[in-house]
C-alpha cells in the first residue's frame, strides 16, 4: 500500500527544496530579498500542483522580477529562473499559453534595460539577444514534447476504454452462451418429462369424468372430489403447455413488420388481459419516429412485450406508469432496434439479476418462473438480445434489441 504522507509529498519535491537550497547557500548575491524570493520560488515549485498552473505562472513570474533586479539586473545569472515559468507554461497550457508566458518572460527580462545608467554600456549584445531567443525557443519546443504526450495519453485512454467495451461485450457473449446452454439442457429435459407426464394425466382426468358421471347423485363428496381432480389436471396440463412452449422448437414465419404497430397490439391485449393490482397500471409510449421495420413474427414478439408489460405491471403499485420506448441503436453487431419497458416499482435484487432469465427460477410465490425463460428464447430465435437494468426500490428497465429489416 501507498503510505499515506505519498499523497502529499512527491519524490521531486525533495530535488526542488534542494536545488534552490543550494542557490540560496552558494548565490554569490546576498541581498536579503534575493534569498526571499529563492525560498519562495522553492515553495510555489513544490506547491504548483494545489496551486494550479494559472496562479503558479503568475507567482513564478512575479518573484522572477525582484530575484533578477537584486541579483544583478540586466546582466545577472539568476535569467535562468526565468525558464521555470515558461516551461511550467508550456506542459499546462497550449501553444497561445505558452508563447504568451514566453513573451512575458521575455518583457519582465529585458525591462531591466530601462534602469541601466545613462553611461553605462551593455557588455555582450549577441548573450542578451540569444537569452531572449532562448525562453521561446525553449517554452515551444517544450510544449510540442508535452502536446506528444498528452496525445499518446489520450490514445491510451481511447485504447484501454476500447478494451473495456470490447471486454464487456465478451463477458456479455459469454453469459448469453452460457444460457443458451442451460436452455438447451432444460429443453431436453422439459420436453421429455412433459410427454411422459401427459399420458397419466390423461387417464386421470378420464377416471374423474367417468366417476363424476357413476357416482350416485347423493354422494356429494365423491362428486366434489372428482371435481377437484379434473382442475388439477387442467391446472398441470396447462403447466405442461408451457414447458413444451419453452421447449419446442419453432419454426419462426419471419415478415417485415411495423414495429410501433406490434407494440400498440401488444399494449391493447395487455390492457384487455390486466386485472387485479395490474388493472389500474397506465402504459405511455414513447416511441422514435426513426425506427425502421424489423424481421419478426408478430404474434410471438406481442408475446414477448405483453409478459415484460404484465412483470412491470405487477412490480409496480397500483396507478402508476410503465413506459414502452423505442430508439434505433447502434450495438456491436450493427444496427438495432431498441425496445424498452420501464417500470418505477419495486426492482430486482442485484443476486437475482443473472439467474432471472433461467428457466424455474421465479421470486413469486404462486410463479413457476417459464415467463421470462419463453420471452428470452423468443429474443433469442429472433437473433436479437434482451437485457435487464435494476435498482432495487426504484424500477427496471428491460431492454429488448431486434434486427432491422434492411
Amino acid at each position: 500500500m501507498t503510505p499515506a504522507w505519498r499523497r502529499y509529498v512527491r519524490p521531486q519535491d525533495f530535488v526542488w527544496l534542494m536545488f534552490f537550497s543550494a542557490l540560496a547557500i552558494f548565490s554569490p548575491e546576498r541581498h536579503p530579498v534575493t534569498l526571499a524570493a529563492l525560498v519562495a520560488l522553492g515553495v510555489v515549485q513544490v506547491l504548483e500542483p494545489r496551486l494550479g498552473a494559472i496562479p503558479s505562472v503568475l507567482l513564478k513570474l512575479a518573484l522572477c522580477y525582484p530575484l533578477i533586479g537584486y541579483g544583478g539586473g540586466i546582466s545577472s545569472g539568476f535569467y535562468l529562473v526565468l525558464f521555470l515559468p515558461v516551461i511550467s507554461a508550456a506542459t499546462s497550457f497550449g501553444l497561445l499559453g505558452t508563447t504568451l508566458s514566453s513573451l512575458a518572460a521575455c518583457a519582465l527580462y529585458l525591462s531591466f534595460l530601462l534602469f541601466l545608467e545613462p553611461n553605462q554600456e551593455i557588455a555582450d549584445i549577441g548573450e542578451l539577444i540569444l537569452r531572449g531567443l532562448f525562453l521561446p525557443a525553449v517554452g515551444f519546443l517544450t510544449n510540442q514534447l508535452a502536446e506528444a504526450n498528452r496525445e499518446e495519453a489520450r490514445k491510451s485512454q481511447a485504447a484501454a476504454e476500447k478494451l473495456a467495451e470490447a471486454n464487456r461485450h465478451l463477458e456479455e457473449a459469454e453469459a448469453q452462451v452460457r444460457r443458451a446452454d442451460r436452455l438447451a439442457a432444460l429443453g431436453q429435459l422439459t420436453a421429455g418429462l412433459a410427454h411422459e407426464l401427459r399420458n397419466p394425466l390423461g387417464t386421470m382426468k378420464t377416471s374423474a369424468e367417468l366417476l363424476a358421471r357413476r357416482v350416485s347423485g347423493d354422494n356429494e363428496i365423491a362428486r366434489e372430489m372428482a371435481g377437484y381432480i379434473q382442475q388439477e389436471v387442467d391446472r398441470i396440463n396447462s403447466l405442461i403447455t408451457r414447458f413444451l412452449e419453452f421447449a419446442r422448437p419453432r419454426n419462426l414465419r419471419l415478415e417485415k413488420i411495423d414495429l410501433h404497430a406490434m407494440l400498440d397490439h401488444a399494449i391493447e391485449r395487455f390492457d384487455r388481459e390486466k386485472s387485479g393490482a395490474a388493472a389500474s397500471v397506465t402504459v405511455i409510449k414513447n416511441y422514435s419516429p426513426d425506427v425502421p421495420p424489423v424481421r419478426a413474427e408478430a404474434e410471438l414478439m406481442e408475446h414477448v412485450i405483453t409478459n415484460l408489460l404484465s412483470n412491470a405491471a405487477q412490480a409496480s403499485s397500483p396507478g402508476a406508469v410503465v413506459t414502452v420506448k423505442t430508439r434505433l441503436a447502434e450495438t456491436a453487431e450493427g444496427r438495432k432496434a431498441e425496445i424498452a419497458v420501464i417500470d418505477r416499482g419495486s426492482g430486482i435484487d442485484p443476486k437475482h439479476l443473472e439467474n432471472i432469465f433461467n428457466p424455474f427460477f421465479t421470486t413469486k410465490a404462486e410463479g413457476v418462473g417459464l415467463g421470462l425463460a419463453i420471452v428470452s428464447k423468443i429474443v433469442d430465435e429472433h437473433g436479437g438480445q434482451i437485457t435487464v437494468e435494476s435498482t432495487l426500490g426504484e424500477g427496471s428497465v428491460f431492454r429488448v434489441y431486434l434486427p432491422v429489416a434492411e
